[in-house]
């Protein structure tokens, strides 16, 4: 197990311990959370990402949607999971690097799951076309129901965790099962795309997390053919 110690230059609380990068992130999620309880609905419609087709999307929720949260346990073990790998990340290959890091994930979930959505919508419209009420409904829910959550950015940093450390032990809270990170990663992998697929637990974007995966892990392996993973000077 190697630890790492990241030094400011300042003296303060707790967050002011914490990489830049990863602090921020954390607040700008919570502030946002926050401010969003005084009108969920009206925020989350707003703020959260339709599919480009649907009269409810904007141009800024293409950025908006990874800092808002259905509830309080999806923002909690969203940012828990930041803090505990993003602190490492962002020590290790820095913090500029860390935040185009973060957003290349957090973007390349979206595009996955755009992309599913886009396949799935032209798959019901057939059926739409006939009539078909099932068809119909599906093609509804596509075009009105938002995509919100950091998940696909966390799956990245999870994944490029996983990469730099892959001998590093993960134990879960719930389960408590301790494994070695690329097979924790890995199974993680399995299980979204398992259930994307198959539909076994609706409501999330399980291809947005797969997302997030695979753009970690090419960005990685891109870094590391340029022979600049740790140099911090160098995106």
């Amino acid at each position: 197990m190697a630890y790492y110690y990241y030094d400011n230059g300042r003296r303060g609380g707790f967050l002011s311990s914490l990489p830049p990068v990863t602090r921020n992130l954390i607040i700008i999620n919570v502030v946002v959370f926050l401010v969003s309880l005084l009108n969920h609905n009206y925020a989350t419609g707003l703020f959260g990402l339709y599919f480009p087709a649907s009269p409810l999307f904007h141009w800024w929720q293409v950025i908006t949607h990874m800092f808002m949260h259905g509830n309080l346990a999806h923002i909690f073990f969203n940012m828990y999971t930041l803090f505990i790998f993003g602190i490492v990340l962002e020590r290790i290959i820095g913090s500029k690097k860390f935040l185009l890091f973060y957003f290349v994930c957090g973007l390349g979930a979206e595009a996955l799951h755009l992309g599913v959505q886009y396949l799935q919508l032209h798959t019901y419209l057939p059926g739409a076309n006939l009539g078909n009420a099932e068809a119909i409904a599906h093609i509804q829910e596509i075009l009105s129901v938002p995509t919100v959550g950091a998940s696909g950015a966390i799956y990245g940093v999870l994944m490029g965790f996983a990469m730099l450390f892959p001998e590093s032990r993960i134990t879960l809270i719930f389960p408590p099962v301790s494994l070695s990170a690329k097979w924790m990663v890995g199974i993680f992998a399995a299980i979204e795309l398992f259930t994307g697929i198959t539909g076994a637990a609706p409501g999330i974007a399980h291809f947005a997390h797969l997302g997030g995966m695979l753009f970690a892990w090419l960005l990685i392996l891109w870094w590391r053919k340029r022979g600049i993973l740790f140099d911090q000077n160098r995106l």
